[in-house]
C-alpha cells in the first residue's frame, strides 16, 4: 500500500496537534510539525515569523515529509495549511511520489479558539500566541474550499479503525 500524506487544516489552537498525536498513534504514522521544527530553528510563530524564514521552515517539513513518505511511512503533517497554495503544493508533494493525499479540516469556532488561547496563558501549556498575531490568522485564515474534498475530524478518525 503506498503511504498516506494527511494534512491537518485548521486554525491557532483549533486542536490539530491532538488529532495529530491521535491519528499518529492510531495509524501509526510520523508527524511533521511546523512548530517543532520552527522551534528546532529558535523561532516561534505566536509572534510573528518573517516571511522568509517560515518559507523556510516550509521547505524543511516538505523535506522531512518527502524522506518519509519515500520510505513508505504515512505522514501527518501539523499546521494551519493556510492558505490554499500550501495545500496545493502538499498535494503536488504526495502525487509526486505516489502518496495517497487526504486533506483534514479541524474546524473551530473563534469563540473555542480564543477561549482555549486564554486558558493556556494561565496553564502555560504550550506557548503563547500574541494578540496581534493571532488576530491576523484568524482574519485570513483561507478554510478548504468544497473542491479540495477535506475530510472532518470525526471522518479521518475512521481511517485509523
Amino acid at each position: 500500500m503506498a503511504a498516506r500524506l494527511i494534512v491537518l487544516c485548521g486554525t491557532s489552537f483549533s486542536g490539530k496537534s491532538t488529532v495529530a498525536r491521535e491519528l499518529a498513534r492510531r495509524l501509526p504514522a510520523q508527524v511533521v510539525s511546523m512548530d517543532e521544527i520552527n522551534d528546532r530553528r529558535g523561532l516561534w510563530g505566536g509572534a510573528g515569523i518573517p516571511l522568509e524564514e517560515w518559507s523556510r521552515t516550509f521547505q524543511q517539513a516538505q523535506t522531512e515529509a518527502l524522506e518519509l513518505l519515500s520510505s513508505g511511512t504515512p505522514v501527518i503533517v501539523d499546521d494551519t495549511s493556510s492558505p490554499r497554495f500550501l495545500r496545493d503544493a502538499w498535494r503536488e508533494l504526495a502525487a509526486g511520489v505516489g502518496a495517497e493525499f487526504i486533506l483534514v479540516y479541524v474546524e473551530t469556532d473563534e469563540t473555542t479558539v480564543r477561549a482555549r488561547r486564554d486558558q493556556n496563558r494561565i496553564t502555560h501549556s504550550r506557548r503563547d500566541v500574541t494578540d496581534t498575531v493571532l488576530n491576523h490568522h484568524l482574519s485570513t485564515f483561507e478554510p478548504p474550499a468544497a473542491d479540495e474534498g477535506a475530510l472532518s475530524v470525526e471522518q479521518i478518525r475512521a481511517i485509523g479503525r
